[in-house]
């Protein structure tokens, strides 16, 4: 879509992928050992972020894209709510939850600034680039 080629240069991809690299280290601790089912959770919620993007930008559609961002961001608050239990339980400290929490904000942030500009642009997507090439050449 637009100048970008691959999702990968998506700023807010990037920014996703770092909140899942950030998710795994914080969940290799040993408070997470006891409780399995969070851990998981916990990463494959932030995994979900990088991915629904990725897989919304593969769609070739502006309104797709929209689409699995807003799944991205209910990803992100997925995450944030499983970090407070990993606080409530203690399985991280109240500065690793601090630090995590507000990447996560920040995440949700820049995936619903890019759904706005989705939402305002006049671009379809590439799905529609031959559609739109075609209609305009005449005959």
């Amino acid at each position: 879509m637009g100048t970008v080629q691959k999702f990968e240069e998506l700023e807010v991809w990037q920014f996703a992928r770092t909140l899942a690299k950030d998710v795994y280290n914080l969940t290799k601790n040993t408070g997470f050992s006891k409780q399995l089912y969070l851990k998981d959770q916990m990463n494959r919620s932030a995994g979900s972020v990088m991915d629904n993007i990725a897989e919304g930008y593969g769609r070739g559609s502006r309104l797709e894209f929209v689409q699995f961002l807003s799944i991205a961001a209910g990803s992100v608050e997925e995450l944030k709510s499983q970090l407070y239990r990993s606080l409530d339980f203690q399985f991280i400290r109240q500065d690793e939850f601090d630090q995590l929490y507000n990447n996560a904000n920040l995440a949700f942030k820049k995936i619903n600034s890019f759904m706005k500009y989705l939402n305002t642009t006049s671009v379809k997507g590439t799905k529609f680039k031959e559609r739109t090439e075609a209609k305009n050449r005449k005959p």
